[in-house]
């Protein structure tokens, strides 16, 4: 079964230095119906203000990865950790027992545009960690390319959940197919341009939710940047 979920369906709020669209029940925004796909949590759609950001906060018991598909974000933490998130990188934080931190947008005329998603831990209270790296184009272009997952199989980063992540690229003839075993789930979301997923036309902030079929097919891409994850029921 193929369920859509359109862009303009999903939450919105708008904080002035912050504008953010939330595909599942997030702060203010609460729908009984998105609450969340297996151990999916959260996927917000963020778009930060030049010189602004989150101040310190704190989490616990979240896996949290951030994909920016604009401009940078410089993250700092209490665990000793800073740097800077740039188009292509994928940061994954283990909030664990517990985090602080901040997320901020240095620039002084662009805004930042990112990805926050938040899955659900097979295990509670594990100490918190980071983890960062950068997928080149070439290795999305026309397929796949697995960006986390448990074991960190592939160079991929290490999830500390049920879940595979994957990230593609797709223009005109390419295509890719990810096989689903019996009883897994898959939520594909559109980051930017269209693409065709099982049948279905998506554009940018566009996903589906995906129960009981047999593998997720892309094609007809059109600068689509696509994510696609496999999740636990």
């Amino acid at each position: 079964m193929i369920t859509l979920r359109r862009a303009a369906d999903r939450g919105l709020a708008d904080h002035g230095w912050l504008k953010s669209r939330h595909s599942f029940s997030f702060a203010d925004y609460y729908d009984p119906a998105h609450m969340g796909f297996g151990n999916l949590r959260v996927i917000n759609e963020d778009r930060i203000a030049p010189g602004t950001g989150f101040g310190t906060h704190g989490h616990r018991d979240m896996e949290i990865l951030s994909y920016v598909l604009e401009g940078a974000l410089a993250h700092r933490d209490n665990i000793g950790n800073g740097a800077t998130i740039v188009p292509g990188e994928l940061q994954r934080m283990s909030a664990g027992r517990g985090v602080m931190h901040s997320e901020f947008n240095a620039a002084r005329d662009a805004t930042t545009h990112f990805l926050q998603i938040w899955i659900l831990p097979s295990k509670q209270g594990i100490d918190p960690g980071y983890e960062q790296k950068a997928f080149p184009d070439a290795e999305k272009r026309g397929r796949l390319r697995l960006v986390a997952s448990p074991e960190g199989r592939e160079g991929s980063l290490t999830v500390h959940a049920d879940a595979s992540l994957y990230a593609g690229l797709f223009d005109g003839d390419e295509r890719a197919k990810l096989p689903l075993p019996p009883g897994r789930l898959a939520y594909v979301h559109v980051a930017g341009g269209a693409v065709q997923v099982n049948g279905q036309a998506l554009s940018a902030g566009d996903a589906v939710l995906v129960r009981g079929e047999s593998q997720v097919e892309l094609m007809h891409g059109r600068d689509a940047d696509v994510l696609v994850f496999d999740l636990a029921p």
